[in-house]
């Protein structure tokens, strides 16, 4: 088939969730398929990574977006237009013309949208339109919203809440086929459009993270992530202000790292018993490094969010996890056999603990979560699954 794919954001270096997820996807897809790409970039320096996925697919044309999200243009755009926030933040004028140009005077059997938010570029056409969303985005903006701090400017963001559900919901009802990546997902999307809509595709593994690896054990703790996202930085200030200090009561030996991309928006946690590391976009080997090296990834995740990658990273690198029961949604995993999840913040200081001092519970998680990554989240066994997708799409079968 011919597929033409938008991303709103260059899928390469695979290093953040989504990046990882669409770059390993377009590698195995592209087997079979001929990808045309466009894509959303910040920076003029990504052009670099181009030429990385022109090994994969026929065409890729990138656009950019606001570097700065908070410039005057986004709010008062935000502020007159029907689109949240989100979709004026990944928006692009010059995207839009370009597919017009193009489906004009191209045939493709699919278009594949990542993210509803990337939606908006595409031009009215008959064209079938899978549109994946990876977490269900009003949702993780109701939670930041509920918790934000600031009463005055409350009123305006549930607006722009409200904009984002309505046009998440606008473009799932549009689509041919929805696709999430958790069932429970996939139950949000059923009540809004027919059952037989909604498909689910999970996120895949990279293969840097895929290599066989021994049994790493050792008292480090690792939390991982895009800080650019909300739910990291809460994430990374929960385990620090209220995990970690009794973790390190119970196990003086244990250690903290925070690591990932955007580093400077969690600096402030840093102190003598806090490592912050910082990681480049293109850093993967620093990435799987910190998996490698590291003894359990503790991530009191909170905020929604689809299949977490950097779950199922460290799963496959034979790091036993210790998360909440949101941040194990979208993914397979038996509680006290392949990882360890619990709600409140005490429970995982006990299971953290729990975990740091009995080796052999760290053993049988660290194998059990390796099998599990294996079997389920493959790229070339969830890149069947999206093919499939793609043949009732574009063949009307459902």
């Amino acid at each position: 088939m011919k597929v033409l794919m938008l991303t709103p954001y260059l899928p390469y270096p695979p290093s953040s969730g989504g990046q990882i997820r669409s770059y390993n996807l377009i590698k195995e897809l592209s087997k079979k398929h001929k990808i045309t790409l466009y894509s959303l970039i910040k920076h003029e320096e990504d052009r670099k990574y181009v030429k990385e996925l022109k090994k994969f697919c026929s065409q890729v044309k990138v656009f950019k977006r606001s570097k700065n999200p908070w410039t005057l243009r986004n709010v008062l755009l935000t502020g007159v237009s029907s689109l949240p926030f989100l979709a004026i933040l990944n928006f692009s004028d010059e995207e839009k013309k370009d597919l017009a140009k193009l489906l004009s005077k191209e045939k493709f059997d699919i278009i594949h949208a990542e993210t509803f938010y990337v939606s908006p570029h595409i031009p009215q056409n008959n064209t079938p339109f899978v549109l994946v969303d990876q977490t269900i985005e009003y949702q993780v903006y109701e939670h930041f919203v509920k918790n934000f701090k600031w009463w005055p400017l409350k009123p305006l963001l549930w607006i722009d809440v409200l904009k984002i559900k309505f046009w998440e919901t606008y473009y799932w009802k549009k689509a041919t086929k929805v696709i999430a990546v958790s069932e429970k997902d996939a139950e949000v999307m059923k009540l809004y459009v027919p059952k037989n809509k909604v498909e689910i595709v999970p996120n895949p593994v990279g293969e840097d993270l895929m290599k066989k690896v021994p049994i790493h054990y050792s008292k480090q703790i690792l939390f991982m992530g895009n800080y650019n996202w909300m739910q990291n930085v809460e994430a990374a200030e929960i385990l620090v202000e209220k995990i970690f200090p009794k973790i390190k009561k119970a196990v003086p030996g244990a250690t903290l790292v925070i690591a990932g991309q955007n580093i400077e928006k969690v600096s402030h946690l840093k102190n003598p018993s806090i490592e912050v590391t910082g990681l480049s976009i293109d850093d993967i080997a620093g990435v799987v490094n910190a998996y490698h090296t590291s003894g359990i990834l503790l991530a009191p995740l909170y905020g929604p969010a689809g299949g977490r990658v950097k779950i199922i990273g460290a799963m496959a690198a034979m790091l036993p996890v210790v998360t909440t029961t949101i941040g194990i949604q979208g993914i397979d995993a038996v509680n006290n056999e392949s990882a360890l999840f619990a709600r409140d913040p005490d429970e995982l200081v006990d299971l953290a603990v729990q975990l740091l001092t009995d080796k052999g519970l760290y053993k049988k998680i660290a194998i059990n979560a390796r099998r599990l990554a294996e079997e389920r989240y493959s790229y070339q066994s969830i890149a069947k699954k999206l093919d499939l997708v793609y043949t009732e799409a574009a063949y009307g079968k459902n």
